[in-house]
């Protein structure tokens, strides 16, 4: 499973405080394994944004992704719900 990085998602993680990065990465290795793993909580979105999905890194922490071809995936952003805006 490939997951791509937009430059957006890259920046916003650089941002993110080094505790907050290493939960991302746990939670990322559990959606390599399985997307849709409880642990991750992971929702379509909905309005302008329903072309997308989220999980959940921490309570307050968001990734949003989208599904590609050939089992690959396109993390847009991380953040607090403020990405979804």
């Amino acid at each position: 499973m490939q997951v791509i990085y937009s430059p957006i998602f890259l920046r916003q993680y650089r941002k993110l405080e080094s505790d907050i990065q290493q939960y991302a990465e746990e939670k990322e290795r559990i959606f390599r394994n399985n997307p849709f793993d409880t642990r991750l909580k992971t929702h379509k979105l909905h309005g302008r944004l329903s072309d997308l999905w989220a999980f959940s890194v921490t309570n307050k922490i968001r990734i949003t992704f989208e599904f590609e071809k050939n089992q690959s995936f396109i993390f847009h952003s991380i953040g607090d719900h403020d990405i979804y805006e």
